[in-house]
């Protein structure tokens, strides 16, 4: 199962929900990383063999984050307008529904009622 490591834009809530499906998490704020750069939060991902689970676009970037690369970026573009809950259990519940092969080295966008998936070379 994957690790994923959550970015600080998102709940820290959401990082106790993949606990509870068998993933182990840590989010962003418990790593003393809050504020970091992007390229510091990619490394810590790295290191940590995680997949990267983010609100930030910039990690959609395929120039600074080739596909290939890393464990795998999740982009969440939920409404920001959602209850905390709500939208740590939306994004849990999506999370846990992948195959854990899909996450490597891939972008996954996940919206409300989507997920587009651009898939490293073979």
């Amino acid at each position: 199962m994957p690790r994923f490591l959550i970015d600080e834009d998102l709940p820290h809530l959401l990082a106790s929900f993949p606990v509870e499906k068998g993933h182990g998490s840590d989010h962003v704020r418990d790593l003393s990383l809050r504020g970091s750069p992007d390229s510091r939060v990619y490394e810590v991902a790295q290191q940590r063999q995680a997949v990267l689970v983010t609100g930030d676009i910039d990690f959609g970037n395929l120039l600074r984050f080739p596909l290939g690369a890393h464990f795998g970026i999740v982009v969440i573009q939920f409404p920001s307008v959602m209850r905390t809950r709500e939208l740590a259990g939306q994004i849990a519940t999506a999370l846990s529904a992948l195959d854990e092969v899909v996450f490597k080295g891939n972008l996954i966008i996940l919206e409300p009622a989507r997920v587009r998936i651009r898939r490293r070379p073979e």
